[in-house]
């Protein structure tokens, strides 16, 4: 497989930079590092371009602090210039990767999205059962401490098959080599990372293991069937696989073999055959915080959630303690 030539200089490039900047400043304007980094933008992104070129450039330190999504995880933030970085790096590897991608391969890609996943569960679902007529079994499965796990010889090597450019992946290890063990949740190339080291684990499942009905995002994913003994099967493949090419472990508490009517909880909703429920913890997260005090903003946010799911009384509810709220 061909990629571009000059990506380097490509991503370097004043003009990429400025660019980059673009993108990543959208919604952030009120932080004062990236106000800050605007207040003097010309010269910082030539003065950054410079250390590009001459290779002086140095990834920073992150700051680390924790978010509940709702799973506690552990977030670590560059500094702005390293994310501008990130973000050139993100749109010139992005295209070459994206088309070797699988299509149900979920998270962080243009036009997917955890809605759409969850969506495609359900039909996957309607399609084995033959519309809920016949027998439907789904494997669900959760990668132990992903991020942290990632190796980074293993990384490198999947990178350098694809990119020939001696100098961009120059910076693509100065990028992961900027934290260890792992690659930090934080960062945009983490995102971009995280679905090129499992695009392994997709390639497998979909055509060594010729799974049909398969949905990963991030280091969840569904295999959907009629036979509980193929899903066992290919289970015990899967995690010699994870083993064997990537480092990898499944969460030994979070490997959920059983029947689709008993419902499946996959990206923060339960599906059922006929129905769709928020998972519990979700919703106890929205009123909490919806007791403390939101914004608009985050009240449309709940409510878009919601309307993925039958929950019409919890919209309600929502609504009212934020009118209450704001008494």
């Amino acid at each position: 497989m061909k990629t571009r030539g000059n990506l380097f200089q490509e991503t370097i490039s004043p003009e990429k930079l400025f660019l980059a900047w673009k993108e990543f400043k959208k919604g952030k304007l009120t932080k004062k590092d990236v106000l800050g980094f605007e207040y003097n933008l010309e010269t910082n992104i030539f003065a950054l371009h410079r250390e590009l070129k001459s290779k002086t450039y140095r990834h920073g330190n992150y700051y680390g602090f924790y978010i509940n999504d709702p799973k506690s995880r552990h977030i670590h933030k560059a500094f702005v210039k390293d994310r501008v970085v990130h973000h050139a790096l993100f749109s010139v590897l992005n295209p070459i990767f994206e088309p070797t991608f699988i299509y149900d391969s979920y998270s962080c890609r243009k036009n997917k999205g955890s809605h759409k996943g969850i969506d495609r569960l359900r039909k996957f679902a309607l399609r084995v059962s033959e519309n809920n007529t016949k027998s439907c079994f789904i494997l669900k499965c959760d990668i132990k401490k992903f991020f942290e796990s990632v190796n980074h010889e293993i990384l490198t090597g999947v990178l350098e098959r694809k990119i020939k450019d001696e100098e961009i992946m120059w910076l693509v290890k100065v990028i992961i080599e900027s934290f260890n063990p792992g690659i930090p949740i934080g960062n945009l190339t983490s995102q971009l990372f995280a679905n090129i080291y499992l695009n392994k684990l997709d390639q497998f499942v979909k055509h060594k293991l010729k799974a049909k009905f398969y949905i990963r995002y991030t280091d969840d994913f569904v295999v959907v069937a009629s036979n509980k003994e193929e899903l066992a099967k290919w289970l015990s493949e899967i995690r010699t696989f994870l083993s064997q090419n990537l480092k990898l472990t499944l969460h030994p508490k979070k490997i959920i073999l059983e029947k689709h009517h008993q419902g499946t909880d996959f990206l923060g909703y339960i599906q059922f055959p006929h129905h769709r429920l928020l998972r519990t913890k979700t919703k106890r997260r929205m009123l909490k915080k919806i007791k403390k005090g939101v914004n608009e903003q985050s009240l449309q946010s709940y409510l878009g959630v919601l309307s993925h799911a039958n929950g019409h009384k919890i919209s309600e509810e929502i609504k009212n303690l934020y009118l209450f709220s704001k008494k």
